[in-house]
């Protein structure tokens, strides 16, 4: 019986995944090795208006809208999870018919799918859909409470996980705010409206509050860099620590940045990409740059 459900499983996912949607390619520049960037949650592509125009010279870089931001498909009976996510990235991907592996970057929301997505398409999958080198920007890590052996950084990860609750709870008020906070910003960095309403809620609770994050990273054979401002309010340090310690992960942490790609980390991004990043092989190691 067991066997026959672990069947039905893998066959549910795999329609599941031919019949993934291709997400909506906003930027697609320059020549040289494959750069592909993901933006986070209540957002678009727009988010890496910086990188681009640095990484361009040197690299082909794409920048696709998330499953139901931008002018990404939304389908209607879509729940969000990180699965539906990785899977239309994979199509979209798929899609490119790329020869090569490539850097695969994740902000926020696109660090979880980014980093999923790295730990499905390993050293058997093809060369045009493996990830060579994992980059993660203000990636929103937290492990359950009920794991986290410190009171300080359960209560703190405790608070953010009701803080997101509330949010989806308490649609008006969301609203509102976000309305405020997106006349402050460049168009397109944050879109939260009554047509996003439904990815952005099911988004954060299928994915950010209910994760796998730390064991996939965990999982990986790749170098991985983690990139995040010392002012991002949406980045947990007791969490963020637990990926700190393994082996394969780079940490830089960059002064008076927020969570937002602006400028300093824009920079960070690129030397990374470029390859002044730690090398797999060596151990992990923390850098700060001001």
């Amino acid at each position: 019986m067991a066997a026959g459900r672990g069947r039905w499983a893998a066959l549910t996912d795999a329609f599941r995944r031919r019949r993934a949607p291709h997400l909506f390619i906003q930027t697609d520049t320059g020549t040289g090795p494959v750069v592909i960037l993901v933006h986070g949650i209540a957002s678009t592509a727009v988010t890496f208006r910086k990188v681009v125009p640095m990484l361009a010279p040197g690299h082909r870089v794409i920048a696709v809208d998330i499953l139901g931001h931008g002018a990404s498909p939304a389908p209607p009976d879509c729940e969000y999870t990180l699965d539906d996510h990785v899977a239309a990235l994979a199509a979209t991907i798929r899609a490119l018919n790329l020869r090569e592996p490539f850097v695969l970057v994740g902000h926020s929301l696109g660090s979880l799918i980014a980093t999923r997505y790295a730990a499905e398409h390993r050293w058997y999958t093809r060369p045009g859909l493996r990830v060579s080198r994992l980059v993660l920007v203000g990636p929103p890590i937290y492990l359950s409470p009920a794991d986290i052996g410190d009171p300080w950084v359960r209560a703190r990860v405790t608070a953010y996980l009701r803080a997101y609750e509330f949010l989806r709870s308490n649609k008006d008020f969301t609203l509102a705010n976000a309305a405020v906070l997106g006349r402050l910003l460049p168009k397109g960095i944050l879109e939260l409206t009554e047509d996003t309403w439904t990815p952005f809620v099911k988004s954060l609770e299928h994915c950010i509050e209910s994760q796998t994050m730390v064991s996939d990273i965990a999982g990986l054979r790749i170098p991985v860099d983690l990139i995040y401002g010392a002012l991002d309010a949406f980045v947990a340090p007791g969490s963020l620590r637990v990926v700190e310690r393994m082996r394969h992960v780079t940490t830089h942490r960059v002064e008076a940045n927020d969570h937002i790609v602006r400028r300093r980390i824009a920079k960070v991004l690129v030397k990374v990409i470029d390859g002044f990043g730690t090398p797999a092989a060596e151990p992990a190691a923390t850098s700060v740059t001001r």
